[in-house]
Order: structure tokens, then sequence, then C-alpha cells
């Protein structure tokens, strides 16, 4: 901790460290259209790689004619599944996921053969001469029949169960007085990230490669490639370049090995990068679900019960689908004391596209489901929706449904009421009012007529960080020196910076813990430690505590040697604005004076406190580490004969323990609620028979500025105890309960029932 400053004792003072929210240093940048992402990268003699995709959802494959695609002049290898030399299959939880398909086809879009060629065109030309042929068999699509029939065909060998998980508390054959029911779909979205899949390999000397690519984690990309390469860690190199977005989509592995074999097998660098369309098939989606929902409640309004039932379309391969089934189940009931629960969830495959992470894992299905059973509840009582939900929030002290006792702050009444206090947005659905501010906007489609108004809630609780026993850590090196004259820190780790501001905050961190204003960030690459993926909201609080461990770790070898030099005790010094200070402010040394020539540096390990699996009958267990809570408050006008919404307002509040960084706190509040309105009205790959019907930004909508209403957003800072400065995981919770807030503010206004998001206009006009 910083000592009392006084003007004449300290002429320097560190700006920009934690609580602030300086310049972030890829900012201008990325403003000005000059940031470097992966899809930038270039070598003077590279190739450039293609994927050919199955155009069947299941298929066996009964052979592969690669030889017309070799003889196009400028192509230089055309590789197969036969010419993996390690192992064919990867996986993040399950080693389920072909490198490239061998003998059969699970979902439309699934590699099956790569290539590398002179130019892009010319590998896209050749790619029309590879031959496959297939048998093509009928698509596992339902995934509720998926989990129960076993007349079904195995579409893996242990059949088409990813994970079943149960969860039972209290009497689950309590009753109540009041009971409402419901069934509840949310549908597939996608990331949607700008950035496409894109990287670089370069073979390198020692028989090894170099990959420069876009991803969320460079560990267990390592770990994977280097297992299907059939090298050793150590000659599978991995840097991060720049990210155009991610949301959990990147976690998966896309053209990382495809790359690095050809590169290999050409013996020069290769580039590939996927167009938008590809993007669609090449990356993992969220799992879109059938929830089945039972709440019991007193005539008071006091939660009595919830019974619940949750299928999760995992698709092809396994990807995340396990910490799906598991996020969904410990979370299903809400933040919401629950005496009595008993909750089921199920992960399947099917031959739908493959489902992983994405923003808000395994909260979001359920969410939407409890949400729109609150409203409903509230409405058989004859109570506000708001206060129903006031009533039953739990709070420190509360045992959630996994008997998990929550021993931080749970402020969830007080958002609830925060977001209710908040003005509403005055009533413009008159003649007179500007047609942009009507549903159809600029469209012209209708001047108030028709249109009425409807206000909702949603409030949502998010696992933050690894669970279920994982062990969950970080690793980061700190290195201070002198350069020119000047303390100069630099901070390396592996964290993916993915847009969201980690790089800012590493800096951030070093500034306040080593008070120096210069601090420089190494590229994340592999020859550091893991550092875990940039997903959970976990980095700021693994990655931060981390970097937080190397700097006071430094800072305690800067003092044992300032103490050396001035002959004192180190006992009561610190570090601000570039000196070396006593206990009362006194400045004992300049700190470039006392590192002199010779830099200090320090690797230190971040773990959070341990987690547990679950009970695999009771599903009891302290399965979580940290939670975050957000609510959300939509005001929403909806043209009845058209079927067209428009948020008109949008009000957030959310407790983040600490914020390290307000504008970036904001921000992530902002995007995450934006992600919550597209996945209420607009955001959803439709998928027929197993096929994608809408690859593309045409097809798929997702919210513009225009679609974004006003927001005014309540930041609380409840600090955790457990956590480094308090902090709690930011980007997924608004997300999460943006989503339910929009669609019970829809049903509000038209009283319809209105079961399943994204909610068209035809649900609307039941047309």
């Amino acid at each position: 901790m910083n000592p009392t400053r006084s003007p004449q004792q300290l002429e320097d003072t560190i700006t920009g460290g934690i609580g602030e929210s300086p310049l972030r240093p890829d900012g201008v940048l990325k403003v000005r259209g000059e940031f470097a992402y992966s899809s930038d990268l270039w070598h003077e003699d590279m190739l450039w790689g293609a994927t050919l995709r199955s155009p069947h959802p299941h298929a066996l494959i009964t052979g592969i004619d690669t030889a017309a695609a070799l003889a196009v002049p400028g192509v230089h290898a055309v590789l197969t599944h036969e010419d993996v030399p390690g192992e064919n299959v990867y996986g993040l939880k399950y080693q389920d996921t072909p490198v490239l398909a061998a003998d059969r086809v699970r979902y439309q879009g699934e590699p099956v053969a790569i290539l590398a060629a002179d130019h892009p065109e010319i590998a896209r030309q050749a790619l029309k001469e590879i031959v496959v042929h297939y048998q093509v068999l009928e698509p596992i699509t339902d995934p509720e029949r998926a989990a129960h029939d076993t007349t079904l065909p195995k579409l893996h060998p242990d059949g088409n169960l990813v994970r079943y998980q149960r969860i039972v508390r209290g009497d689950p054959d309590a009753e109540a007085d009041v009971v409402v029911s419901g069934v509840y779909e949310i549908g597939m979205q996608d990331q949607a990230f700008l950035g496409p899949e894109s990287g670089l390999a370069i073979p390198a000397d020692d028989g090894g490669v170099d990959l420069y690519l876009a991803t969320q984690w460079l560990h267990v990309d390592q770990k994977q490639t280097a297992k299907a390469l059939g090298l050793p860690l150590e000659k599978v190199r991995l840097t991060l370049s720049g990210v155009g977005g991610a949301f959990g989509g990147r976690e998966d592995l896309s053209m990382q090995i495809h790359s690095c074999l050809l590169a290999l097998r050409t013996g020069r660098p290769v580039k590939m990068v996927y167009n938008r369309e590809e993007s669609f098939f090449g990356h993992v989606h969220r799992h879109p679900a059938k929830m089945y929902y039972e709440h019991g409640a007193t005539a008071d309004g006091d939660l009595v019960y919830v019974r619940a039932r949750l299928y999760f379309d995992g698709g092809a391969y396994a990807s995340k689908t396990p910490v799906v089934v598991g996020n969904g189940t410990t979370l299903s009931v809400g933040p919401y004391n629950v005496p009595n629960a008993k909750i089921e969830g199920w992960g399947v495959y099917s031959n739908n596209p493959t489902c992983g992470a994405m923003r808000g894992l395994g909260a979001v299905q359920p969410t939407y489901a409890y949400e729109s059973q609150m409203d409903k509840l509230a409405a058989a009582l004859g109570m506000d929706p708001a206060e129903l939900r006031i009533r039953n929030a739990m709070s420190e002290g509360s045992t959630n449904v996994t008997g998990q006792v929550i021993d931080f702050p749970a402020p969830v009444a007080e958002l609830v009421q925060r977001v209710r206090d908040m003005p509403l947005p005055p009533d413009r659905r008159s003649s007179s009012v500007d047609i942009r501010e009507l549903p159809g906007g600029a469209s012209n489609t209708t001047h108030g007529e028709g249109v009425v108004r409807g206000v909702g809630y949603g409030v949502t609780i998010k696992n933050i960080s690894y669970a279920e026993g994982l062990d969950d850590y970080s690793t980061a090196r700190v290195r201070l020196e002198v350069l020119g004259g000047e303390p100069v820190a630099m901070v390396h780790t592996a964290a993916a910076e993915v847009g969201q501001g980690l790089v800012t905050l590493q800096q951030q961190i070093a500034r306040t813990e080593l008070g120096v204003p210069r601090v420089t960030v190494h590229p994340a690459d592999t020859s550091v430690g893991d550092a875990g993926s940039s997903s959970a909201s976990r980095q700021t609080y693994i990655t931060g505590g981390a970097v937080r461990n190397a700097c006071l770790a430094v800072a305690e070898r800067v003092f044992a040697r300032a103490a050396r030099r001035l002959g004192r005790s180190p006992e009561g010094m610190a570090l601000s604005g570039g000196k070396i200070v006593a206990s009362d402010g006194e400045v004992l040394a300049a700190l470039a004076d006392i590192l002199g020539d010779e830099a200090i540096e320090e690797t230190r390990e971040y773990h959070h406190r341990p987690t547990y699996p679950l009970d695999p009958e009771t599903g009891q267990g302290d399965a979580h580490v940290q939670y975050g809570f957000s609510a959300h408050r939509a005001v929403v006008d909806v043209d009845t004969e058209l079927g067209l919404v428009k948020v008109v307002q949008l009000d957030c509040a959310q407790d983040v323990g600490k914020a390290m960084n307000p504008d970036a706190v904001i921000a992530q509040i902002q995007g995450g609620s934006a992600q919550g309105l597209g996945l209420a009205v607009m955001e959803e790959i439709q998928v027929a028979g197993g096929k994608v019907r809408n690859p593309s930004f045409t097809d798929y909508l997702i919210p513009t500025v225009l679609d974004m209403p006003p927001m005014r957003i309540d930041v609380l800072e409840r600090a955790d105890p457990h956590a480094p400065y308090g902090v709690r995981g930011v980007g997924e919770p608004p997300t999460i309960s943006a989503t339910p807030a929009i669609a019970n503010a829809i049903r509000a206004a038209t009283g319809l029932d209105l079961p399943r998001v994204p909610i068209r206009p035809e649900h609307i006009t039941g047309t």
C-alpha cells in the first residue's frame, strides 16, 4: 500500500494505476485501422492454406481422391487424415474431434482435407478438384430424443450422451400454494467476432514450428497441436497475434493444426484465413437448449421449490458441453433462495454444428427460463415482478442449490432495486414523434399506431473462473530495470488480449505495485507459463493475481537491496513515484539508483482457492469459486401489427467487486448487453436437418449502433475478500441478464407467452 504523500516528499505521482482509466495502448491503432490483426500476418515466401469441408451433416467417407488437386499448378501439398503424423484427434474436455475426418463426418462443414498453394485463389480452385465419396446418412438433430432414445445410431463409441448431471436439494417432492410451469427454448447464437480465424505457421530449423495466431488460450492450443503433429511441446511455439474479438469462439482449435501440418510438409510458411461463411462452420456456437421448468411458491411469494429438466445440444463433438451442463444445472434456479430443488441436465451429441464456449457459458439458457418463470409466478401471485425478485434474492450467507454457502457480498436485492428505481424514458408513442424512435425506425413502417410499451426485468448469477475442482491458475513474469535513466517494468504473461483490455490492466497493476510510470507488456506467447483461457470472466482475477504476486516478489527484492545499501530494515518500505519511500512517506532513495545496471526479474503463479467436483448423485458441492451478479430493466415498444420491436432503454446494475478500470467496466457492460439484446430479438444460426441456412452477416443479424438504446449503468463495488483487489468478473453477467429483461418486457407489452428466443416478428403477430 502506498503511504500518504506530501508535495515536498514526492514530486512524481503515478497515474494510470488501479481504479483509473488510462489510455489503452492498442486503442488509437484500432480506431485508426492501423492495428495488426492475425489476418494481416505476412511472410515473403509464404503459401496459402485452404480447407475442404463436408457438405453433409452425417455421412460415411468411402474414398478420397486428391490426385487432380495435387496436379493443379501452384499447389504444393494436399493432405488428408492419413498425413497426420501424430494423433488424429483433439478436444478441450474430451479427445473426440478429428483433425481431418477419416471414416465419417458428423456435421456440415467438418474438415476433410487441406492444401497449400501459391495464391489463395489457386487454393480455392484446387479444393474443387478433390473428390470425396460419401455415403449419406440420416442426421440426428433432436437433442431431447438423442438423450433418451437408445434406438438411435451412436454418433460416438460411448453413445450420444456427453454428460448428465442431477441436483437434488431439500425435498424434491415439495408442494406449494402457487405453481407455474413452462417450456422454454433458446436458439443457436454465434459469437459473431469481426476478425475471422487466421494465422501463420512457420517451419523452424529444429524441425518444429512457430505459429502466430488469434486465440483465447495459447497453452491448450500448444498441447493439442503438438499431440497431433507428433512433436514435443518445446518444438511447437505459439505467439498471440492481434485478435478481432472472441467471446468463446476461439477456445477450440480451427486452423492451428492444419496450418502447421502444411508448413511442416512444404517446408514453407503457410497462412490460413477463413472467409466469413467458412468462419461460421469453423468455430463452435452457443448451445441451443430446451428447458422444462416448474416453480412453486407460498401465497406470500416465497419460493418453495424449483424442478427443471434442461437439454443442451452440443452438436457433433463435445467441446465445452460438459462444462455447459455443469454450469447450467448449478446455476439453474438463479440468484434466489430456493430450499427445495430437483434439477436434471443433459448435454448430447447430434449432427448439428458443434457448440462450445460463448459468453455466459451455461448460464444464458437457464437464466432465460427461470426469469421467464419469475414473471409468470409474479402474475399468478398478483405481485410486482421486481418485488418478487427482491423478496427471494440471495445475499451473503445464503446457501445455493448445490449447498455452497455464499461467503462474499451478493447484493442481488440492491441491484434489482437500483434498476427498478431508475427514471423511465418518456413515452413517445404519438403521431408527432420522429419515426426513427419507433419500431421499424427510418423504414417508415409505423407512425405509432398499434405500438404498445412494456417494462421487464432480468437478473442473473454467473460463476467466475473454472470450476468443479479444476486447478485454475495463471503465471506472470515481471522484470524491473533501468532504461534511459528511468525504472521500467516489463510484464510477460500468456494471457490472451481479445479486446477486453487485459494489456491495459496488466500495466495498471504493475504501475500500482511497483510505483513506476513506464510499463511494457511482452507479447503473449508460450515461452512463459500457462495463463489459462481468456474466458469465464477470469483473467482480471487470475492473471491479475499472478501479475500482482510477481510484482510483490520483485518489490521484496528491491527492498532487500535498498536495505543493504541504506543500512536499515526493509520493513515499511514502499514503491511510489519511481522512488523508495518509508512508511511515513519519507523518500529514502530513487529506484533507479538502487537498481543500477542490474535487472530484477521474478515469475509467480496465482491459484484461486479450491473448488470441488459435484456429487454425482445429488449435485451437492462447492463447485464454484466466485459468482457475478447483474440486473437489467428493459423498456420496449412493440408494433403488434407488424411484430417489430424497439428496445427504448436498457438499464443495468452490476456488482464488480472493484472497478479496476472504470471505463473498461462500463464498456464491458455495454458490449455484453448488446449481445444479450441480439439473442433476445434477432441473433440465431438457423439449422434445418443439420444444415446451416444463414452463414453470413447478411442473414445472421447482429445489433448495430442503431439497435442499441440508451443505457443507465450503476456499478457497485462490493469487494470479494477472497479475490485480488476484491475483483469480481465483469464480462459475462450483463450478456446473460439482458436477454430475459427484453423478453419479459415484450411479454409485458403484448401479453403473449413467447417461450422462445430470439423473438421474431411472426411470434408476435402469429403469422
